[in-house]
């Protein structure tokens, strides 16, 4: 684990590199035990090119909790075939019908409790596992300060 100190210096050091500088200095760190996470949205598979240039073999943590468009499934399986991705898919304990069946549809936004409910059990206890089990030392993510506000602060690293 980094001080505030060394994050600090590292932030300033890589704030000019392009992110495939980046990508490198951090895969240099990581004792070969770097992952990159998707979700396959936009803007995904410029990470998951860039990983798979500095290291081909890279494990991809993918939570599919089910509930993605046919679309996006046959865009991972796109871009799983042209990079070559070393996917670790992880999936929820309940399939979506069992969780439909026992917790009804996704709650809509307007029930924030319940969506976070469905957060938990879809997305995050799979992410959660998946990281326990992948172990990184270093994980690459494409997380976008513009998403939201808890992201604004976010740096590099």
């Amino acid at each position: 684990m980094s001080s505030p100190t060394e994050l600090n210096h590292w932030n300033a050091a890589l704030r000019d590199q392009s992110p495939l500088e980046i990508i490198r200095w951090a895969v240099a760190r990581a004792d070969g035990r770097t992952i990159v996470s998707t979700n396959f949205r936009p803007y995904e598979a410029a990470i998951l090119h860039a990983a798979t240039t500095v290291q081909p073999a890279i494990p991809v943590l993918w939570v599919d909790h089910g509930y993605n468009r046919p679309a996006t499934y046959r865009h991972a399986e796109a871009l799983r075939a042209r990079l070559g991705l070393n996917l670790q898919p992880f999936l929820p304990r309940l399939t979506p019908a069992h969780r439909d069946t026992i917790h009804g549809p996704i709650p809509t936004t307007a029930d924030e409790a319940g969506l976070k409910k469905f957060s938990a059990l879809m997305k995050l206890e799979p992410f959660q596992r998946g990281m326990r089990e992948l172990a990184p030392t270093v994980w690459l993510t494409a997380l976008r300060q513009v998403q939201n506000p808890n992201r604004a602060g976010f740096d590099i690293v």
